[in-house]
């Protein structure tokens, strides 16, 4: 069965974006380079929230060739000129996945899809990139959720930026 991993950059006060969408503070490095490289390698499809998608398109991230891209809204009807495919519901999308044959799968959104994921058991593991910032307020990237989800720890990582990266398998 194909592993689903979920994550991306956070700040230490745990924000994917600024009330703004706002991402001018992540730190980009060789190393964060090497590690999403390493991603890539071994997935086939990138599952994304709606506004994580908007914020991609802003920064000029449009998909990489050979990944199957799913964006997951309740509100939009369409992507113009994108070969991507819309999925009303996060679970039922990664469930139907997950079953399929293929490599891993990766899922870089907000507290909302991440939320209806890891509460579904769906998520095998969780990555993400902390930021040496406090924003004080903006997106996050975990809300309130309806029980514990433990976890083990892969890996630690200081990178040569300040940054943090941690990649954990759902217990």
């Amino acid at each position: 069965m194909r592993k689903v991993i979920f994550g991306g950059a956070n700040t230490v006060d745990n924000y994917i974006a600024g009330k703004d969408d706002s991402i001018d503070w992540i730190r980009h490095s060789k190393e964060v380079n090497e590690i999403m490289k390493r991603y890539w390698e071994t997935i086939d499809t990138v599952i994304l929230g709606r506004r994580t998608w908007e914020i991609a398109m802003k920064s000029g991230s449009g998909g990489s060739k050979g990944i199957k891209t799913y964006v997951c809204s309740r509100t939009l009807t369409k992507i113009p000129g994108k070969k991507v495919e819309l999925a009303p519901d996060a679970v039922s999308l990664v469930k139907r996945l997950k079953s399929e044959e293929g490599k891993d799968i990766i899922v870089m959104g907000g507290s909302l899809i991440g939320k209806s994921l890891f509460e579904a058991g769906l998520v095998d593991e969780f990555g993400v990139n902390i930021h040496p910032v406090l924003l004080g307020s903006g997106i996050p990237l975990f809300c309130e959720m309806d029980r514990r989800i433990d976890l083990e720890l892969l890996e630690c990582r200081q990178l040569d930026n300040g940054c943090v990266f941690l990649n954990y398998r759902v217990i």
